[in-house]
């Protein structure tokens, strides 16, 4: 059919002319992969950079246990600002069997993991003996809701009864016998002083490392409930209640 339009069909004047047998490249762009080295390289750096946080992390998370073994141990208050005196060295408690009152053997050791507040004396406790009993529950008593971490101990030396008078003002002590010259062994009272003059205080490790001086009454009570709140401020984060 003559006069057809198909044959006037023309491009379009805004496409663009493409030469007949042209390709046009791809704008692709190609990384250079890192070499083995390199990359074991930089793993060991990763690596390396971990570690340290993590070691920064378990610093930080320890600090107060640190700073806690390192003021009760390396920077513990001097003698003249304690009412009683520190111990050094300490004595660790000994390897020795103690009796209950209900005639159970009990050694020392098994003692470990409390602050005790320690007095010595005779079954049938003089005076001086009742006023350190009552001396020892007056203290843990005042030191209010860290009083679980103390625990009041008697050390009966003899072979006498205990007084029934004495049962009900023991309600919550520890009492034990222990023989005299073996105890000795262990404590040590002041130059000139009897062995049941002092009260003692050991640590949760079990290292006898304070000792109250003689004659410790109402008056100087204050005095020694102040350095034993200052030892328990200073075992804060690594002591806990309890054995």
């Amino acid at each position: 059919m003559s006069g057809s339009k198909l044959s006037d069909v023309s491009v379009p004047r805004h496409a663009p002319e493409v030469s007949a047998g042209e390709d046009q490249p791809l704008g692709l762009t190609v990384h250079s992969m890192p070499s083995p080295g390199q990359a074991a390289l930089d793993d060991t750096q990763r690596t390396s950079r971990g570690r340290w946080r993590m070691t920064a992390v378990m610093l930080i998370c320890a600090a107060p246990v640190i700073a806690s073994y390192f003021t009760y141990y390396v920077i513990r208050p001097e003698g003249r600002r304690n009412y009683g005196e520190l111990i050094n060295p300490q004595r660790s408690l000994p390897d020795l069997t103690a009796t209950s009152v209900d005639g159970k053997a009990v050694n020392l050791r098994q003692l470990k993991g409390q602050w005790l507040l320690v007095s010595v004396g005779g079954g049938a406790c003089d005076k001086a003996c009742r006023q350190h009993l009552y001396l020892q529950r007056q203290l843990r008593e005042s030191l209010g809701k860290e009083k679980d971490r103390v625990d009041w101990l008697w050390l009966v030396t003899d072979d006498a009864p205990v007084a029934p008078a004495l049962v009900p003002a023991l309600k919550g002590a520890t009492v034990l016998r222990v023989a005299q010259p073996e105890l000795a062994r262990w404590l040590e009272p002041a130059n000139g002083q009897p062995l049941a003059s002092h009260l003692y205080v050991i640590d949760p490790i079990g290292n006898w490392m304070m000792r109250f001086p003689a004659g410790l009454d109402l008056q100087d009570a204050a005095k020694a409930k102040r350095d034993l709140e200052r030892l328990l401020r200073a075992s804060a984060s690594w002591d806990e209640p309890g054995r």
